[in-house]
């Protein structure tokens, strides 16, 4: 992971250079509505920070200044779907694994912190979502990513597939209206006030993650010494996964038009694989020149999706990770156990 920010000097002097760890731990994580989800190997965990009551009594916090109440934590436990069969522990299937499993559990987490954000009814009871209005969300989200990332590049660059040379080029094209819509889509979102908090907490989680990789007692003091940037990233990994379909969609050319939509949509899980188990290689190898130029660019993009988090924001992680802790210790987990644990940070 580069150095590739600055903390404020308390005195007013030139910005510190913000540490950075130096080994990974199999410990995960996301930013979620006014809270970070942190995972290990048995167990997840999400800390919210809960609307005061006076915010409630107003219908809700402002989205500038974010929740101001307790810290409240819920923990879960958690068997790996690759503990259940040899085959789900094998390079690339692994990784689709996890991704799925991440997935599932980042929902869940959303879930949680919206209901804890929800103010009460008229009558005074605490309101949650229904279950059928968060699948219908999951969904949608679901479909809207596959669409804008994988069917939108495919069928722009179809429109002009007589005009292209070859297979190889037709795919080279796709893939840089792909990422062209990627980091547009990441530059829009990154303007919008509602999420800058968002953008804290994940900043907040990655503080947090570093300072307990490099086994400094975690405390919002110690964690904030650290960059927000983390070479495990769910935002480089997406980027990854643009660059490495190049490699896996490259041999088949051009296609017909259901027949380019069907193949991007079935190559999701192989090119998510793929590009799990480069990320993986980057981290274990973060301190190494090579590897800091190769993650530089997702790095890069995490400026886009993270934000400098203030201490309480850091507390809120903290509980989160500490949850965690208090049921497994990650540093003395197996080999075994760490299969799937190193997609996103």
């Amino acid at each position: 992971m580069g150095e590739v920010s600055a903390l404020p000097s308390s005195n007013g002097a030139s910005p510190r250079p913000a540490r950075e760890a130096t080994k990974d731990a199999p410990i995960g994580g996301q930013a979620v509505l006014e809270g970070v989800m942190m995972r290990g190997i048995s167990t997840w965990a999400v800390a919210v920070r809960k609307p005061s009551p006076e915010q409630l009594e107003a219908g809700g916090p402002d989205a500038k200044e974010g929740a101001k109440g307790d810290i409240e934590v819920f923990s879960e436990p958690l068997v790996s779907w690759t503990k259940k069969h040899r085959l789900l522990r094998l390079p690339v299937i692994r990784g689709t694994v996890a991704l799925a499993e991440s997935l599932k559990i980042g929902f869940a987490a959303l879930g949680i912190s919206a209901n804890a954000q929800m103010p009460p009814d008229e009558e005074g009871e605490h309101k949650e979502l229904s279950g059928g209005a968060w699948a219908g969300t999951i969904a949608f989200a679901l479909l809207f990513a596959v669409g804008l990332f994988f069917l939108l590049p495919a069928g722009l660059t179809n429109i002009f597939r007589d005009d292209i040379p070859n297979g190889f080029v037709f795919v080279v094209i796709e893939k840089l209206v792909r990422i062209t819509i990627f980091l547009a889509y990441l530059w829009l979102i990154s303007r919008m006030p509602d999420l800058q908090r968002v953008f804290q907490y994940h900043g907040a989680e990655h503080k947090t993650i570093s300072c307990y990789e490099a086994g400094q007692p975690l405390t919002p003091e110690n964690a904030q010494q650290f960059s927000r940037f983390h070479p495990r990233c769910g935002t480089s990994f997406l980027l990854l996964v643009m660059i490495v379909a190049i490699v896996v969609f490259a041999p088949l050319g051009k296609l017909d038009w259901q027949w380019l939509f069907i193949s991007r949509v079935l190559g999701i899980p192989i090119v998510a694989g793929l590009a799990f188990e480069l990320i993986k290689w980057f981290g274990r190898n973060r301190t190494k020149a090579w590897a800091r130029a190769l993650m530089w660019p997702g790095i890069q993009l995490q400026r886009l999706t993270t934000r400098e988090p203030d201490l309480s924001q850091l507390a809120v992680a903290i509980a989160a990770l500490d949850a965690v802790l208090a049921v497994e210790n990650p540093r003395e987990a197996t080999a075994e156990d760490k299969v799937g644990m190193e997609v996103v940070a």
